[in-house]
């Protein structure tokens, strides 16, 4: 991990765009929210490239644009109370690469969004009219999620989306309602996301950002507050991956996960620290670190994890949704000072757009760690971890006992998820198919009682268990296919 600290300080220095200021005004760009202002928002920023890099100044007032693209050397500069207002005509959007944006770049360097101003996306209007398209015939039907009932994610505008650039700065500004995810940073490396805030439960897929196949990444100080997953690492590209990212001081409120590796994993997540999140009213997992596409997973360390009223703390996977049979590796673990309050009910009630619900009865999910027969995730640290249940876990209502312990589905190819085996045999922590786990200093306990006991493990192999609590639990450790394993005296028991 030390890579990582180095890294973090190289980039610490500010990344600046020499040249001068070009104020859109000065373009015949007009601050009334109607007129559109896409060429004179473009003309500045050629202006200012050409000239050999320089500011793009958007001032006070609301500026309705379509797509613009950002080139290298110029700093996209919003001052106090200037809104770019993304157009609700999906005519409007242009893409450069994958999906369609309203600020783009591709290849560029040195490239900056700055300032206290904010980037309104106007993502429910824009995404409904894309909707009334379909129906009026306009779209094909290869476009439409019939399931979902709404149009496909792709061909929702982002508000950000950069691909192989570098030197990139996002700080500062307020990125709001996406209609689709909120910013995605493709193949990009030096790139720093500091002091950004994100309010966007607009419309499904409000991902906060998502990192791809990125190298020297830095994330922090940012709020975050999505209708999906938080902060999302992705890897498209198995040649490349995500390497060398720190995450830090921020704060999420999901109604998917909070932090998320792995939605698509091909290339893997190598080098990864963070540190100091706060997590609260979050759907599904604080966090959630996923292999499920031949990629490799190493070197992670998750340190300092404040999460309340949130519906999961951790869960890891290891899986083969790979088409071509390849199964990752997701190893060197480490998961730190962590404390976690989990509701009886949904976290996400306040939200606009609530995460779906699931279509079997459940009692409240363990924490996990899985991965599949013949290819156990490796080399774990749980230390230092509390997590409170409520408890009132009902047989009744679902049911899962010991006595199927092999009945749990391995679900090898299915699409990640906390919930995807269904009702587990503990309240607590489960852990299936795992070699090499430490445990020193974890707590665990419930408000009422639950008819499961608080950890099971199930074909885990090097179990070391130096030192853990279980409060409220009448049968607290199951051990199952377990091989070469060591439990401290130190193991504490208390009945409710």
């Amino acid at each position: 991990m030390r890579r990582i600290f180095l890294l973090c300080l190289l980039m610490q220095a500010r990344l600046l765009c020499s040249g001068a200021d070009y104020n859109i005004l000065s373009y015949g760009a007009v601050a009334d929210g109607i007129k559109l202002n896409t060429t004179a928002i473009q003309s500045a920023i050629d202006a200012a490239f050409q000239a050999g890099g320089g500011r793009v100044i958007v001032p006070a007032g609301r500026f309705l644009t379509g797509s613009i693209v950002l080139k290298t050397r110029v700093e996209l500069h919003l001052l106090k109370n200037a809104v770019l207002l993304g157009s609700t005509d999906p005519s409007h959007y242009t893409k450069l690469n994958r999906w369609l944006a309203l600020v783009m770049a591709d290849n560029q360097q040195h490239i900056s969004i700055t300032g206290d101003g904010e980037i309104d996306g106007q993502g429910r209007n824009l995404a409904l009219h894309i909707d009334s398209l379909f129906y009026a015939g306009k779209i094909d039907s290869a476009d439409y999620n019939f399931v979902e009932m709404r149009p496909i994610h792709y061909i929702r505008p982002q508000l950000i989306e950069m691909v192989r650039c570098s030197h990139i700065r996002v700080q500062q500004v307020t990125l709001r309602n996406a209609a689709c995810w909120v910013q995605t940073y493709d193949q990009c490396s030096y790139l720093i996301i500091d002091s950004v805030r994100v309010e966007s439960d607009a419309y499904w897929n409000n991902d906060g950002m998502d990192i791809q196949d990125s190298r020297n990444v830095r994330i922090t100080n940012c709020f975050v507050n999505a209708a999906d997953d938080g902060i999302c690492l992705k890897s498209q590209n198995v040649a490349l991956g995500c390497d060398s990212v720190y995450i830090g001081h921020c704060t999420v409120r999901s109604s998917a996960s909070a932090i998320k590796f792995g939605t698509v994993s091909h290339g893997g997540f190598r080098r990864v620290l963070i540190e100091d999140i706060r997590v609260y009213d979050t759907y599904r997992s604080a966090i959630a670190i996923e292999c499920v596409d031949g990629g490799t997973i190493e070197d992670i360390v998750v340190d300092h994890v404040e999460a309340v009223n949130t519906g999961n703390a951790f869960f890891i996977r290891l899986g083969k949704r790979n088409k071509n049979g390849d199964v990752g590796t997701l190893k060197k673990v480490t998961l730190k000072n962590i404390t976690v309050q989990v509701p009886f009910g949904r976290p996400d009630g306040a939200y606009e757009l609530r995460g779906p619900d699931l279509p079997f009865f459940h009692n409240t999910f363990p924490a996990s760690i899985v991965g599949i027969p013949g290819h156990p995730v490796q080399q774990v640290i749980l230390e230092n971890i509390q997590i409170r249940y409520p408890g009132r876990g009902n047989n009744g209502l679902a049911n899962m006992p010991l006595s199927r312990l092999d009945a749990v589905p391995e679900k090898e190819a299915a699409y990640p998820e906390f919930s995807m085996f269904g009702e587990l045999p503990a309240w607590g922590l489960y852990v299936r198919h795992t070699d090499g786990l430490i445990m020193k200093n974890v707590q665990l306990s419930v408000d009422a009682p639950d008819y499961r006991p608080g950890v099971v493990f199930d074909d885990v192999d090097h179990l070391d268990l130096q030192s853990m609590r279980l409060d409220g639990d009448t049968k607290p450790i199951i051990l199952h296919n377990t091989e070469k394993a060591r439990i401290n005296k130190n193991l504490v028991t208390r009945k409710i």
